[in-house]
């Protein structure tokens, strides 16, 4: 069997209607898991689900929808997902929100807790509701789709780093307290991916092309290199990575 198969496994993205989300439950379902699509609005993780059935075979996908800020939704997304799957293997948390672009000086208190709860706490609470039938049974993969906003200063994301460095800490912590139950818990920190989610960021030629300019590899990335970090992360090939932080950014880090 490939390093890389996930055959017989079931994984759950959030955020899988579009962008970084749906290219990771594609190419997951590609490779032989079943997943479940779920974001906040019903129709598009429907609309996901049937493409995805229809390139890869009947079954391969359900829709869920989740609202990430509420805790009953994730609940729900976990007892349904075990009620119609038997378990889950693999936790994606990919959904996010950003509701605010500038100095922290300026940032609204309600604006700040959105996003350190959506981003952060969201987490914390799926995670404890899908972890327990994994450590039972000593397997499992959880990943967190953070930023290398995360590993830097931001002068206009300020909040938002704040947020994406403290999934970080969640993940090491996490991975320490699982591992004696072989559970795995590591983050992807994207750089700039030509999503929805950061059109602000690359729609604008000027800015593109200022970020490219120190870019090592010239380019801005593509959700389905994200993706294949993912599967790394899910399947066998990562099986002794937990608690790290895989940085996939053209080399803007380095």
């Amino acid at each position: 069997m490939s390093l890389f198969s996930l055959v017989g496994k079931v994984a759950v993205i959030t955020g899988s209607s579009r962008g970084i989300g749906r290219a990771i439950a594609e190419r997951m379902a590609e490779h032989g898991a079943r997943v479940v699509i779920s974001s906040r609005k019903p129709e598009p993780c429907a609309e996901v689900a049937a493409a995805i059935n229809a390139a890869r075979g009947a079954g391969r996908a359900i829709a869920i929808p989740a609202n990430i800020s509420s805790k009953h939704d994730l609940m729900h997304l976990v007892d349904e997902t075990t009620r119609r799957l038997g378990q889950i293997d693999i936790l994606v948390c990919n959904a996010a929100s950003n509701p605010y672009f500038g100095p922290m000086a300026g940032i609204e208190d309600d604006q700040f807790r959105k996003i350190l709860e959506n981003n952060v706490v969201a987490n914390h609470w799926l995670i404890n509701f899908t972890a327990p039938q994994m450590l039972a049974r000593k397997d499992g993969s959880i990943i967190i789709v953070s930023s290398i906003g995360g590993l830097r200063g931001s002068a206009v994301l300020g909040a938002y780093c704040v947020s994406k460095a403290a999934d970080f800490q969640l993940a090491r912590n996490l991975a320490v307290e699982y591992g004696p139950s072989n559970v795995r818990v590591n983050c992807i920190a994207p750089g700039l991916i030509k999503t929805d989610f950061a059109r602000a960021l690359w729609e604008n030629p000027e800015a593109l092309k200022r970020r490219t300019s120190t870019t090592p590899l010239r380019r801005i990335g593509e959700p389905d290199e994200i993706a294949g970090a993912a599967i790394f992360l899910a399947s066998n090939a990562g099986s002794f990575v937990t608690g790290q932080a895989i940085v996939v950014d053209g080399g803007v880090t380095i």
